[in-house]
């Protein structure tokens, strides 16, 4: 298992592609949610995979303030359906918060969370901000964590 960070610049060809088909086939296929995947956010963001034998397992992307929401973020986090139930959720979660805190010497992260993932983000220490309203049809809640 390896953990990778990359710019967008650094990515290879077939990581991008890679990157686009396991967040096409969790959030368009598995969550039957049609949406634009491709929204200009990648080209600034830092890409965070763990990879077992050369495929992408878990993957998020981590966004400057002001991109998404006023602090930094983390979005389209993901596990495959063939790795999931193993903690690489918890791993890849806990690395986009440590690059923010080490990286860029932020001290707070807000993401748009799934409502089904609450107990989950909560469990690392984000807590809800907002109300919960729907994305592309899908329960959401903004979280921020907060460096203690």
């Amino acid at each position: 298992m390896n953990l990778e960070i990359k710019k967008f610049d650094k990515l290879t060809g077939r990581e991008v592609y890679e990157i686009l088909r396991v967040r096409s086939e969790v959030f368009v296929v598995e969550q039957d949610c049609v949406y634009n995947d491709e929204d200009g956010k990648d080209l600034e963001a830092v890409h965070i995979m763990i990879k077992e034998k050369g495929k992408i397992s878990a993957y998020l992307r981590v966004l400057k303030a002001g991109v998404s929401y006023k602090n930094p973020s983390l979005g389209r986090v993901l596990v495959t359906s063939e790795a999931r139930k193993r903690g690489l959720a918890r791993k890849i979660v806990c690395a986009g918060i440590d690059y923010i805190i080490n990286n860029w010497d932020e001290e707070k992260i807000t993401i748009g969370a799934q409502d089904y993932l609450r107990d989950f983000y909560e469990s690392l220490g984000f807590e809800a901000v907002s109300k919960v309203y729907s994305e592309d049809g899908i329960p959401h809640v903004d979280m921020t964590y907060n460096k203690k």
